[in-house]
C-alpha cells in the first residue's frame, strides 16, 4: 500500500469534511480507523502502525490547522474509549480512564495517536461535532445527537470504506418555529 497515497486521501477527506461542516474553533473531530480495512483485510486482523501513523499525522495536520481537537477512537477491546490531548480533557470535562492503548488492545490508530500526541490521555467518551470513520469502526456513539452524513469526494481510504458525518443542533418547535 502506498502511504503517500493514503496520506493524500486522508488529507483531502479531512479538509473537505471541515469545509462542509464549518466547525467552530475548539470543537472535537473524532476519528475511527481500522488499518486492517485500509490494507484490504477484515477489521482487527492486519494491524499496521506505519499506516496508522500516516493517517494520524494527516488528520492531526488538518485538525490543528483549523484549531480543532482530535479524538482517536480505540477498538472494541477498550470499549471504544478515545485518545485525546489533555487540554481537551480539561476543556470539556471528559472522564479519563486508566489504560495505555497498544495495537492488540486499542488498535494501531489509537496506539499511534497516544505516541504522537503532545500530552495524551484516554477518555471514556466524547461528544464530537464531526468525524471520519475509516473502515466501519462505528464512531456514531461519539457524535452529537443529530448526526448528518456527509458525502465526500473521497469514498475510500486504501481499501476501507470511508464514512463522514457532521452534526447539527436539533430542530425543535414545529412548523411555526423560525430557524436560522
Amino acid at each position: 500500500m502506498d502511504l503517500s497515497q493514503i496520506a493524500a486521501e486522508v488529507t483531502a477527506a479531512a479538509e473537505e469534511l471541515i469545509a462542509v461542516a464549518k466547525p467552530k474553533e475548539g470543537r472535537i473531530f473524532v476519528l475511527g480507523c481500522s488499518t486492517s480495512e485500509v490494507l484490504g483485510s477484515q477489521i482487527g486482523t492486519a494491524r499496521s502502525p506505519e499506516t496508522a501513523e500516516t493517517i494520524i499525522n494527516a488528520v492531526l495536520a488538518a485538525t490543528r490547522s483549523h484549531g480543532l481537537f482530535l479524538a482517536v477512537q480505540c477498538c472494541e477491546h477498550l470499549n471504544r474509549a478515545l485518545v485525546v490531548e489533555e487540554d481537551a480533557l480539561e476543556r470539556f470535562g471528559l472522564t479519563e480512564v486508566t489504560v495505555h492503548p497498544v495495537p492488540e488492545a486499542g488498535g494501531s490508530a489509537a496506539s499511534r495517536a497516544y505516541e504522537l500526541f503532545d500530552r495524551p490521555v484516554v477518555v471514556e467518551s466524547v461528544t464530537a461535532d464531526l468525524g471520519l470513520d475509516i473502515g466501519q469502526t462505528l464512531i456514531g456513539m461519539h457524535l452529537k445527537r443529530v448526526a448528518v452524513p456527509v458525502r465526500l469526494s473521497v469514498r475510500h481510504i486504501g481499501d476501507a470504506v470511508l464514512t463522514a458525518a457532521r452534526t447539527r443542533p436539533p430542530l425543535i418547535g414545529g412548523e411555526r418555529a423560525k430557524y436560522f
